[in-house]
């Protein structure tokens, strides 16, 4: 009956009204228990403050039934008091009952958040971490797959270090169905070199920020190698340039290339970039994308020295899910 219009409401509780006072004529004292349940019924189902004045009415009127009738003062007192405590233990617990079913609402929403969750940290780490390694990859068989007319030598080297990579890609692979591991920047700038040698991409390196939090260190690695991974895979870049340098309280990652194909082309969003934004603003930094006027694409991740929240996803997601 609470979610029906108000007249439906008003209607209902004047046909208890009149259940409740005109059998009086028959039952007498009797009957001024049922004012009770007219009570919790007025606190249900209308807006305050008219339910609790209605309310006290009903225990006055009660009152006044018992003092014309001359009963005695403890009867005087007591009647319209069980009619008071009637409608309150009535109307608590009602509303104890709607309690609870809130909170088995609000916890089942929760699960469903933490699923849904649970499920953008699995997709973020797929992409960001796995991304890389297969960028990598294909782009190495295919310099082993020109090397092996003219260097062999050269091409048997390029295979060690494409299992290399497959290894870690592997391993990468189990680590998302855990958790996402911590990594360094300075060993991902070691391979980016790497991997952006290999695509013939001229890469000027400068990573002199020094020791950092492990979880900036993270941000800043993933950051990186989606960076990487980028210009591997939608740019025809031939430089770049890569720096991390400390600046006060913050750390400053820039990653700039000439492949975006021309200065009037703007800067694609994508999924890799609103990962990065995600884990950049989960420890209180702030990532840029844009082309420069000069046509070059440049890509910076600011962050804290010290993170605002840990980066780091705990075991009650899973537990809640």
């Amino acid at each position: 009956m609470r979610r029906r219009p108000l007249r439906w409401k008003v209607l209902t509780l004047g046909v208890q009204t009149v259940l409740t006072f005109l059998p009086f004529m028959w039952f007498g004292v009797t009957w001024a228990g049922v004012g009770g349940v007219l009570g919790a019924s007025l606190l249900l189902l209308l807006p305050r403050p008219l339910s609790w004045v209605l309310f006290g009415l009903v225990a006055a009127a009660i009152c006044a039934y018992t003092v014309h009738l001359g009963l005695p003062v403890v009867s005087q007192i007591y009647t319209p008091l069980t009619t008071v405590l009637t409608g309150l233990v009535l109307h608590g617990l009602t509303r104890l009952t709607d309690l609870v079913r809130e909170v088995h609402a609000t916890r089942a929403e929760l699960a469903r958040m933490a699923v849904a969750q649970e499920r953008l940290r699995i997709s973020r780490d797929v992409h960001d971490l796995l991304g890389y390694s297969l960028s990598a990859i294909t782009l190495k068989c295919e310099l082993i797959h020109r090397l092996v007319p003219v260097h062999p030598g050269r091409a048997l080297d390029e295979v060690a270090s494409v299992l290399e990579v497959s290894r870690q890609a592997v391993a990468d692979a189990r680590l998302v169905a855990h958790s996402y591991r911590e990594m360094s920047l300075a060993d991902e700038a070691e391979s980016a070199a790497a991997v952006l040698a290999a695509a013939d991409i001229r890469t000027t390196m400068d990573i002199s920020c020094g020791r950092l939090h492990p979880a900036v260190d993270t941000v800043l690695a993933t950051t990186l190698r989606e960076g990487v991974t980028n210009i591997l895979r939608h740019s025809k870049a031939q430089t770049c340039e890569i720096r991390a340098v400390r600046e006060g309280e913050s750390v400053r990652l820039v990653l700039v290339n000439d492949g975006v194909g021309g200065k009037d082309r703007p800067a694609a969003p994508g999924c890799g970039l609103d990962n990065l934004r995600s884990r950049v603003d989960a420890v209180g930094g702030r990532l840029t994308a844009m082309v420069r006027e000069d046509g070059r694409f440049r890509l910076v991740a600011k962050v804290p020295v010290r993170p605002n929240s840990s980066a780091a996803p705990t075991n009650a997601v899973r537990e809640i899910a």
